[in-house]
């Protein structure tokens, strides 16, 4: 459940980016953490615009679009290893890579159930810092939305070594790491059931549909 809603204000101020910002406004930059973040928003929720005829028929296509816009931006692979934490170790190879898959996917899906609660929020981000030499860099906003409390969120962005590219691969919203709820939720899972279950809970959620409650998409 944490979980989830940390997702939920992940697609929040990824909306508002996009509400806030022109799509045309900065060309793609990877080499840039920053900029990044806000440029895989626009590219993905113009995407939404654009399409939204064809998600009102078929809410699965979300799943799409978030595989080919949003998740490229997403260490998933870094991300499924950090919830598995120390447990890790002890899932045998062919089986690590199988939660990694479903990993993957579970967020897509869970990307594509979040878009439903995006309510014209906006965002503001803290100034870019110099990210000279540095491997992880930490993005920071705030989301204000009227009659509601501010939310503080903050992205962990990471360089790949290999590429040199940016990801984000994790979320910290009001204090609340969305890795490290994950890795709660599954700890004592994975410790007396094994990471069978864990990956069999993750394809149940997969495996149901899209739920499409976006008001403006919809219509």
């Amino acid at each position: 459940m944490k979980l989830q809603s940390s997702l939920r204000l992940f697609l929040l101020l990824i909306c508002s980016i996009v509400s806030t910002h022109s799509v045309a406004q900065t060309p793609a930059s990877p080499e840039n953490p920053f900029v990044m973040i806000q440029d895989a928003a626009s590219v993905t929720f113009d995407r939404i615009k654009n399409e939204k005829a064809l998600i009102a028929s078929n809410p699965e296509h979300l799943r799409t679009i978030m595989r080919e816009n949003l998740l490229p931006h997403v260490d998933y692979k870094y991300s499924a290893f950090m919830v598995l934490g120390n447990q890790a170790r002890k899932v045998p190879k062919q089986q690590l890579g199988e939660f990694v898959n479903v990993f993957r996917e579970y967020l897509v899906t869970t990307y594509a159930n979040a878009m439903g609660y995006y309510n014209d929020q906006t965002v503001t981000f803290e100034p870019s810092t110099d990210i000279t030499n540095k491997k992880i860099v930490t993005v920071r906003a705030l989301i204000q939305e009227a009659g509601k409390p501010d939310i503080k969120v903050a992205f962990k962005v990471r360089k790949n070594r290999k590429t040199n590219q940016w990801a984000a691969y994790d979320m910290v919203a009001e204090g609340i790491s969305l890795l490290s709820s994950k890795r709660s939720e599954f700890e004592s899972i994975l410790r007396q059931d094994g990471i069978e279950t864990v990956i069999a809970m993750m394809q149940q959620k997969i495996d149901s549909p899209i739920n499409l409650q976006i008001t403006d998409v919809a219509q």
